[in-house]
Parts: C-alpha cells; structure tokens; sequence
C-alpha cells in the first residue's frame, strides 16, 4: 500500500524548540530526558514514553518512538509478546527507515520517514505519536510544557513569561543563559550554564560517511 503523507514540522521548524526544551530540562537537572547526541535527538517523558529523531547526513530524517500506554500498533517481537497482530511499520518504506532502530525488545510504536516530507506506513492505528506529547512539536506544547515544569521552581509563586518562553524556542540552539534567566526568574536554582550547553548540541550536523580508502 502507499506510504501515508502526514502534516508535521520539518527536523529543522523542530529544531530551536527541541532545542531549549533540552535546555529546560538540562538546566533543572533533567537532562537525560531530553537532550542531542550525536545524530539523535531524544525526548522521554520520564515514565517509558518515548521519542527520538535520528538525523541523515543528507537532509533525511526518521523519526520513531513509543507510547506503552496509547501505541496500539505492534511491530517486530511486540506482537509476539503481546498476543497481537503485526503492524508493519516499514511497509513499502525505504530501507534506510529502518537502520536506526532500537534493539529488539524495546518496542516501538511509531516510525516516520522524512525526505522533504514526512511519511508513515499506512495503517488504521493509534500508534502512539499524538500522545507521547512531544514539546518540540508546536509553540503551544512547548508553551504548556515549560510552564508546568518551571512554574514554583523558583522560590515564590513564579510563573514564566509567555514572551520569555517563545523568545527561548526562538533561540533555539544559540539561547544564552539570559534566556534562560527570564524564563526560569529571579530567584532560580536552575543550572543555567548546563541548559545552554544542552541546546548548544543541538547545533551539529551529521557528520559524512566515512570515506573507504580505495586498494
């Protein structure tokens, strides 16, 4: 069947707020939940809900996760160990979809490949996307997201600017810790050295395939 276009923000409209929400989390000690390494930007919600985005040196993107409470699609040794019916979430995709998953035994619910545009394998399933809450998927989650976890952090009954937190998704991987400070108010504990440092990772780009020496 074909593959099923979906209307999502591109890796690079995700990036800045992907960004300072890894800086958010960095900075209140967080940092594991969300955070780049390397080719992988990562995103968890802290109770086994997950999201990463694994970049190509090209310009393509996969983007792949799992919600254990809401993802009803059942792929690879999923479906055995829960009694299901496979979702094939690879179906007539591109081959490079699937060479970055996780190991087996650690399911996943979701896989969307991006070339331009993205796509997903077509099914009738939740599978889990929509639920696992990505903050970095609008301006409106992200809003929602770094209030509920900055809000009474600081001492006092602190709520963060509105314009402050968009000025943050804004800055993206070049926010500074002045940022920060106007997000997180006067009186933080926060370690806003560490926030800027984790948005800072999100700057690099794959690096090219190595070249093979020829004989």
């Amino acid at each position: 069947m074909p593959l099923v276009s979906l209307e999502l923000p591109s890796p690079e409209e995700l990036r800045p707020r992907w960004a300072a929400y890894a800086a958010v989390m960095a900075a209140i000690g967080y940092g594991d939940g969300c955070r780049a390494d390397g080719r992988v930007w990562h995103y968890d919600d802290g109770g086994g809900n997950w999201c990463d985005l694994v970049l190509f040196e090209d310009g393509r993107a996969v983007l792949q996760g799992n919600d254990h409470e809401y993802s009803d699609t059942y792929f690879r040794d999923a479906a055995e160990y829960f009694g299901e019916d496979e979702t094939d979430l690879l179906a007539d995709a591109p081959a490079w979809w699937g060479e970055h998953l996780p190991p087996a035994g650690e399911w996943v619910g979701f896989v969307y490949g991006f070339e331009g545009s993205w796509r997903r394998a077509s099914y009738d399933l939740q599978d889990g996307f929509d639920s696992v809450g990505l903050p970095a998927l609008d301006n409106a989650s992200f809003l929602d997201s770094v209030t509920e976890f900055v809000s009474g952090r600081s001492e006092g009954a602190f709520t963060p600017p509105q314009d402050a937190i968009l000025a943050l998704a804004a800055a993206g991987p070049d926010l500074t810790t002045d940022h920060l400070a106007a997000v997180f108010g006067p009186s933080t504990t926060a370690d806003l050295a560490a926030g800027a440092e984790a948005a800072r990772a999100f700057k690099r780009r794959p690096a090219p395939p190595a070249l093979v020496p020829m004989l």
